[in-house]
């Protein structure tokens, strides 16, 4: 009886396999179709509204575009790794259990959880050089007139650089805190018996266990950081006298202020050889379980 059951088995397992395998491609079709749509057609129809010389002609002519290349590595180089050094250092400041840490755990996070659009516009609000809540303070209690925040350009730049950091700093810094709350609580008693002070305990156990983290995430940061553009556009909107813009805002310039859409494609494009090499090192390092 049990050999019947069994040659009985055999017999329905292929039917089994191919039905199961069908509604495998059933379920799998829908991601298929969306992929292609939302991510391999985009990507696809944007080389070939970037594949025109005549912009690229243009673009290097224009020059405006090389004060946006420089402005976007500043920014790449300035923020991104101020962010992460703060967020590193205001890990270790969370990592404390006291009940008033965790409150302040909570309001340091709105920035991040809020919507871009009133948080930055808040900061625009309050930076106002006329009626701003910034200038009428150091007005009322210092007597003195605020700078023009968002008029001159270096101002205005830097500006940008703490917007992008204010919103994007308590993200990075659960990242780091996450790592920290991994690292054995062993090594911290171990290190406390031999007597490590708080600058040892950071170099010799913190720092290497959070290394890897740290890096693959000023990797990623700067992926993200490269197409920010609501920190430029909805703070300072490329101004004043244009001098704020970025790649990816000067890309919107072209496309829609000015009409001109290939060229806005192909100026978002000049910054595939500053990402493509962070990404091939980005993968590797994933790859090698770093």
């Amino acid at each position: 009886m049990s050999n019947r059951i069994a040659a009985a088995r055999i017999q329905t397992a292929p039917g089994r396999v191919q039905s199961d395998a069908a509604w495998g491609v059933i379920l799998v079709i829908p991601y298929v179709v969306v992929f292609v749509f939302v991510v391999v057609y985009p990507i696809l129809y944007g080389m070939v509204l970037g594949s025109n010389p005549d912009s690229y002609r243009k673009i290097f002519s224009d020059p405006i575009y090389l004060r946006c290349a420089w402005n976007t590595l500043v920014f790449l180089i300035v923020a991104v790794n101020l962010k992460l050094l703060l967020a590193l250092f205001l890990s270790g400041f969370f990592y404390n259990t006291d009940t008033w840490i965790r409150w302040v755990g909570i309001v340091f996070l709105l920035p991040w959880a809020a919507p871009t659009l009133p948080a930055i516009f808040s900061i625009r609000w309050m930076f106002n050089s006329e009626w701003g809540m910034i200038n009428n303070l150091l007005f009322r209690l210092l007597g003195i007139d605020g700078p023009l925040w968002l008029v001159k350009p270096n101002l205005a730049f830097l500006l940008v650089i703490m917007t992008h950091i204010w919103k994007f700093l308590p993200f990075w810094t659960i990242i780091l805190l996450a790592g920290r709350m991994a690292i054995p609580k062993d090594h911290y008693e171990a290190a406390n018996v031999d007597g490590a002070t708080r600058l040892q305990v950071f170099r010799f156990i913190t720092f290497p266990a959070l290394k890897n983290l740290y890096i693959t995430s000023t990797l990623l940061s700067t992926i993200w950081s490269v197409g920010d553009f609501n920190s430029v556009y909805l703070l300072t909107g490329g101004g004043p006298w244009d001098a704020t813009h970025v790649l990816s805002t000067l890309g919107i310039r072209y496309a829609f202020n000015i009409g001109d859409i290939p060229t806005g494609v192909a100026t978002v494009i000049t910054s595939l050889p500053l990402v493509i090499p962070i990404v091939v090192v980005l993968i590797r390092r994933l790859g090698r379980g770093e």
